[in-house]
């Protein structure tokens, strides 16, 4: 009986672990926006990279933070790449949903037509494109110019856009002439308007003020911020066997894109419009990219978002995380 029994446990164990997933998910739905924090996920699709656990990977771009909140409420993919202060808000208000990693730690940067603006307060009183209201990047914009005694609502003329490809649109075509964009669309403008390195044309478009190097300077912090990673919803929420598959092909797909740029960027662009696989390998030269499992984030992300609980506790959903949402 006794031995039954342990043979009982044991195939209950051998069910619940890896090997339950024996039987293949028909589908497996990964999402992020056009953004680094993506590459990886786009690389995972294109090269079968979690062939073992599903029959077919789809990758669905979002556009906007409402169309990302409308997809993690309707449990309309399994991974999706997105801001952790989203993930936070998500998490606070009852979503099942499990952080598996950051990787996304410095995106982000002012561009401008002005060769001399070095810090935000050179761009007081400008007009500066921004995506994402109340969104990554406008929140860590808000913070920095409060940091220094700036206002981002009166000391600038933010205009407001629907994403960082739609603010720079707005450069290139010369309809504004600062935006704080994220990557890639730093490097696509600065392709667009032949203001990429070692051009021969003095460029029209400048690399302006590096935010994470502006965090660093301003919170006495390392120059990285934990933008974005990537989040289980629904069931995958609960497989902690296929989040650990997930997290290994991001990580390993992350690596190979940072090692054959211009490969990866063809794939990249291949599916996001307005992107060059030229400036997509530009952006990994400069991303600060690398993939942390939660738990190993979990000192820089609990100040990131006391930051923000601070200024505005309603960007993360009311409170501060519980441990929960570290958990690996």
């Amino acid at each position: 009986m006794r031995r039954l029994l342990v043979a009982a446990l044991a195939l209950a164990g051998w069910l619940a672990g890896p090997a339950a997933a024996a039987g293949k998910l028909p589908l497996l739905v990964l999402s992020g926006p056009p953004a680094s924090v993506s590459t990886p996920l786009i690389h995972m699709v294109e090269t079968g990279a979690l062939q073992a656990v599903a029959d077919k990977v789809e990758f669905r771009p979002w556009k906007d933070p409402d169309q990302l909140r409308l997809m993690a409420l309707g449990k309309q993919a399994d991974f999706v790449a997105m801001p952790t202060n989203v993930a936070a808000n998500l998490h606070n208000r009852g979503v099942p949903l499990r952080l598996i990693n950051v990787s996304t730690w410095g995106v982000l940067w002012m561009v401008s037509r002005d060769a001399g603006a070095k810090t935000l307060a050179d761009f007081r009183g400008k007009e500066i494109a921004m995506p994402f209201r109340a969104d990554m990047p406008d929140i860590v914009f808000e913070l920095l110019a409060r940091r220094q005694g700036l206002d981002a609502k009166k000391d600038f003329k933010l205009r407001y856009v629907a994403s960082p490809l739609d603010a720079m649109q707005l450069l290139v075509t010369r309809r504004v002439d600062h935006a704080l964009l994220a990557e890639p669309a730093v490097s696509m403008a600065l392709r667009k308007t032949q203001s990429f390195p070692l051009s021969l044309i003095a460029p029209d478009l400048h690399r302006s003020v590096d935010l994470q190097q502006e965090w660093g300077r301003l919170f006495k912090r390392e120059t990285r911020i934990p933008q974005a990673g990537i989040v289980a919803l629904g069931a995958a929420a609960a497989d902690p066997a296929l989040q650990a598959a997930v997290l290994a092909a991001y990580a390993r797909s992350l690596a190979w894109c940072q090692q054959n740029p211009l490969q990866c960027g063809a794939m990249v662009a291949k599916r996001i419009d307005l992107l060059s696989p030229e400036a997509v390998a530009d952006s990994l030269a400069v991303s600060q990219m690398r993939s942390l499992p939660t738990a190993e984030a979990r000192a820089e992300l609990e100040f990131f978002l006391g930051q923000l609980h601070a200024a505005n506790p309603a960007l993360i959903g009311g409170k501060l995380p519980g441990p929960a949402f570290y958990a690996r």
